[in-house]
């Protein structure tokens, strides 16, 4: 038996074959979040990049050899809601194949927090994870 079938049987998720950048914006499609919208939302403030709606679609369907820029990545985080260092890790596991397992760059609050979260089961990690998200979106719907 394979794991995809024993997948298929127990019902669990299978994991996507989307790169973990890809995956990002694909998560953000899912929750309603249209490329257009999104398009209009990534604009770097600093340098003034701007992702165009087919960027966007071919970061999910056909991702580019190379990473995004640094400036990329800025209007993509602005486009997402989350943060920079979110978009940055997710592009270095998808081109770089590089996990960032550190908390280095966030505060005491994040650093507690996560280290709470380290220590619980699956199914109550997907129910902060679900809390977390519902806040994202409700704030995204007040915009």
């Amino acid at each position: 038996m394979t794991a995809a079938a024993t997948d298929r049987e127990t019902g669990a998720e299978e994991p996507s074959s989307l790169g973990a950048l890809s995956q990002l914006v694909q998560d953000a499609n899912d929750r309603g979040l249209s490329y257009s919208k999104m398009s209009q939302r990534a604009v770097d403030p600093e340098s003034g990049t701007r992702l165009s709606k087919p960027y966007l679609q071919r970061l999910v369907g056909n991702p580019p050899a190379s990473p995004p820029s640094p400036a990329q990545m800025a209007a993509l985080a602005i486009a997402l809601s989350v943060s920079e260092k979110r978009v940055q890790a997710a592009a270095a596991k998808q081109w770089l194949k590089y996990e960032a397992t550190e908390l280095a760059g966030y505060n005491d609050e994040v650093r507690i927090i996560v280290g709470h979260l380290a220590g619980m089961p699956e199914s109550e990690l997907r129910r902060w994870r679900a809390m977390i998200e519902a806040d994202e979106r409700a704030r995204r719907d007040n915009e």
